[in-house]
């Protein structure tokens, strides 16, 4: 997968423009809860969605690139993820001054991109 395909939503999700409707949503790995949708963004070659995990992770937050986001239910206000807890929990730590950052992100992409 390329990079830039890793940081775009896939076509066949059909998304509100407005993705702040989404924050606050559910996010389901393949294998369980993992937190909630903190922020989302829809910038071209560099969507991603960023998960508080909540107690599950103690507070810590995770970059998840929007190519991985495999449905939205808008009725159940859920996001499923193409990737399993222990995938996202081993994930590039997320900082907040740094997590907009081009190096972040490749970093970022370099992990998912190989799994």
């Amino acid at each position: 997968m390329s990079t830039v395909t890793l940081w775009a939503w896939r076509e066949d999700l059909i998304l509100d423009p407005d993705l702040s409707r989404i924050v606050g949503f559910g996010v389901e790995a393949q294998d369980g809860s993992i937190g909630k949708v903190d922020e989302a963004t829809n910038e071209a070659g560099a969507s991603y969605i960023v998960v508080d995990t909540g107690p599950w992770i103690f507070g810590k937050k995770v970059m998840i690139p929007a190519s991985m986001i495999e449905r939205v239910d808008t009725d159940d206000e859920r996001i499923y993820v193409a990737a399993t807890k222990e995938q996202i929990k081993k994930a590039p730590e997320f900082g907040e001054s740094t997590y907009r950052s081009q190096s972040y992100r490749d970093e970022v992409g370099g992990y998912y991109g190989s799994h």
